[in-house]
């Protein structure tokens, strides 16, 4: 049972109370302090010290100072008058247990609007880093969108200027291929320019004599004629249909294709938009997708710790989305935050299951960033695991294949280091 302490001195002006009390050569380490605005206690094992105020104080700007075996107190009064006593006077022991669960209450209030307030102002920081960083980008777009609309122009007035000189080349050359035409040619656009006449009937002509040379009286002038002109060179396209092989029904993944799928749509659907903690975000604000394409964004422009908490707030608006794991674990590691990068490439692995197709690039994916940050903690062999696991899902991957070599080189070196 503690030990209760009655020797302190005080002193008050109309604004505020002077409290001293010796600690008795108890560690400053060990004093716990509650000030409520009428109640006070200090509680050094094995003693404690507890006053019932005989006025209400401002307990938000009273001030305790430690020091040199002592507690002094400021206690600021909310109603400027001075007091009888220190403390109220014909107290019972059961408006002593009001007093303190009242205290205590109020304390309790007050922490949990300074925390929500704190949050508020988070949120609000958020927020508003948010909005700079889209300002930014937008600002940025329009710089590149007006670099290319003048790349554009330029490039427009180089190809009219060059068809100009084109063109201004080729017109010496067309006027003496006018010049020289045939005069036959000529003649013959004259006579296509005549206008037609009628049919004069033809006095009958001496047909001649059937002979050795009668079948090719106009043989030179039909074999002439009958000439074609030489064909055009040119090229054609053939596509061929994909021939598709039916997969056998032992090893087809309809089934797991299909949970997968399901899945998918069961996480787009898992929002959690209604907690009260987001009744303040834009409606964009509360879409992953978005948030997630704004963390891809900014991880792009190097400002990781921005995507992580773009990737934080859509991992608590939807949390069975793997992709949002999946980034959030590569800001870790850019980071330097390995063991979140462990759990967070982890977390994604568990969320990509069943195992497709589909899902097999992000899989490989977690698998490597998994991998890198145990290489980092320097634990090769977890690393190694994690590698081939990602070689299992692309074996055709010749990074992944490099740095897979590299880790079984590490091992080995190391395994040798410790025979010698």
């Amino acid at each position: 049972m503690p030990v209760q302490v009655s020797e302190f001195s005080w002193q008050q002006t109309p604004a505020a109370v002077f409290l001293s009390l010796p600690l008795r050569g108890v560690s400053v380490r060990d004093a716990d302090v509650f000030c409520g605005e009428s109640y006070l206690k200090v509680n050094f094992p094995p003693f404690l010290f507890e006053v019932f105020l005989y006025a209400p104080i401002d307990d938000g700007s009273s001030r305790a100072k430690i020091g040199n075996d002592m507690i002094l107190f400021t206690l600021y009064k909310k109603e400027p008058v001075m007091w009888e006593t220190l403390s109220l006077p014909s107290v019972d022991k059961e408006m002593m247990q009001r007093i303190r669960e009242k205290s205590i209450l109020q304390a309790q209030e007050k922490a949990k609007e300074a925390t929500e307030a704190k949050s508020a102002a988070k949120r609000e920081d958020q927020r508003y880093a948010l909005g700079v960083m889209m300002k930014i980008e937008e600002e940025e777009r329009k710089k590149i969108e007006e670099m290319k609309e003048k790349e554009r122009k330029k490039a427009t007035r180089e190809l009219e200027a060059w068809k100009e000189s084109q063109r201004q080349a080729e017109e010496p050359a067309r006027i003496p291929r006018k010049e020289t035409c045939h005069p036959g040619k000529q003649a013959e656009e004259r006579g296509a320019l005549k206008p037609p006449s009628l049919p004069r009937k033809a006095p009958p002509a001496r047909l001649p004599e059937r002979g050795r040379n009668w079948e090719n009286i106009f043989s030179e002038k039909l074999k002439e004629d009958s000439i074609p002109a030489p064909r055009s060179a040119g090229s054609i396209q053939i596509s061929f249909t994909p021939r598709v092989f039916p997969t056998a029904l032992r090893e087809s993944q309809v089934a797991e294709e299909e949970e997968w799928l399901h899945k998918q749509a069961e996480a787009r659907r898992a929002m959690s938009t209604d907690l009260p903690e987001f009744c303040d975000l834009k409606e964009e604000e509360k879409n992953p997708d978005w948030l997630k394409e704004k963390g891809n964004k900014l991880f792009a422009t190097e400002n990781y710790l921005a995507a992580v908490d773009a990737y934080n707030l859509a991992i608590r608006l939807n949390r069975k989305i793997p992709l949002l794991y999946l980034n959030r674990a590569a800001c870790h590691l850019k980071l330097r935050n390995l063991h979140k990068a462990i759990e967070d490439s982890s977390k994604a692995i568990e969320l990509l299951t069943p195992p497709v197709s589909d899902n097999a690039n992000a899989r490989m994916k977690a698998h490597v960033r998994r991998g890198t940050a145990f290489c980092q903690l320097e634990l090769y062999v977890e690393g190694l695991q994690d590698y081939e696991a990602a070689l299992r899902i692309d074996p055709a991957n010749a990074v992944v294949q490099n740095d897979a070599e590299k880790i079984r080189n590490i091992i080995q070196g190391t395994a040798l280091k410790s025979h010698d």
